[in-house]
């Protein structure tokens, strides 16, 4: 990985990560486009870069972390059903995570869904019990981490799956998409220690040091990634946000339909957009 490809991909990273459209899939398409060999540094990065993207709503939201412990709590119950499922499910992760196949087709499916999203869940000034719910409860937040859980599959996008979990839930669609942004800073913090501990444990087998854990070069491709995963992302979020609450979710539809729609045809043409 060069430090052009590992900018490239702190970028895309940076614009997708809040946006319903499957911020991994959009950096796996890329490094096949990119033609950079699937290292295990390589898969490392495409998960550690994601902290610097997370920060970002530490920085925006910050605020909101000096509210309550009852807000900690609720994404501890919504961080759960990853957990568990990323676990017991892990190999199978990895493998599906070298598939542009698999992320043409989530991209499709999903974004058809995306579709209907506005029309299943119509944004009205009341509903049932008066206005529309902004935090959810303890019960409300486990449902939305069930739905988290659909993202372990690359391009579903753990944001529109966390989002639409809100949504059933009668949150507003800001209230649906500041959640998911919270639920983000546990689930890929814990993502990536484990890719961490596991990178580092298949180095130990074969001799290699803790502090030869990384070459220098893979050190400033790490931070080089994160610090513009974060800024991108700080810039993407805001941007976000008012434009969801204001048109909705169709556009991401459409959009996830035509790439998801075009990787497959490509594949079925006999493009070769497979991982090395």
């Amino acid at each position: 990985m060069t430090y052009w490809h590992a900018l490239l991909l702190a970028i895309v990273e940076g614009i997708t990560e809040f946006l319903p459209v499957s911020s991994t899939g959009h950096m796996i398409i890329a490094s096949a486009l990119l033609g950079i060999q699937m290292t295990p540094f390589t898969k490392l990065y495409l998960v550690v870069i994601q902290l610097g993207a997370i920060l970002s709503v530490l920085v925006v939201y910050w605020k909101r972390f000096f509210q309550s412990f009852d807000f900690y709590f609720k994404l501890l119950v919504a961080f759960l059903p990853i957990v568990v499922v990323g676990l017991l499910l892990k190999k199978h992760i990895d493998a599906l995570l070298e598939s542009v196949t698999t992320v043409g087709a989530m991209l499709l499916l999903g974004g058809v869904v995306l579709l209907f999203v506005d029309k299943w869940f119509p944004q009205e000034d009341s509903q049932k019990g008066g206005h529309p719910v902004t935090n959810p409860s303890w019960k409300e937040a486990f449902v939305i981490g069930l739905f988290q859980c659909l993202a372990v599959v690359p391009g579903v996008s753990r944001s529109a799956a966390t989002i639409i979990g809100g949504l059933t839930q009668k949150l507003t669609r800001r209230a649906a998409a500041e959640f998911a942004f919270f639920l983000a800073m546990p689930t890929m913090a814990a993502a990536a220690a484990k890719d961490l501990y596991d990178f580092y444990k298949e180095a130990k087998t074969h001799g290699v040091s803790l502090s030869h854990l990384f070459s220098g070069q893979e050190i400033k491709l790490l931070v080089l990634g994160n610090v513009v995963a974060f800024v991108v992302a700080l810039l993407a979020i805001r941007l976000f946000v008012g434009f969801v609450a204001k048109y909705g979710f169709r556009a991401f539809g459409i959009y996830r339909i035509i790439v998801g729609g075009l990787l497959l045809l490509l594949i079925s043409l006999g493009v070769n957009l497979q991982l090395v």
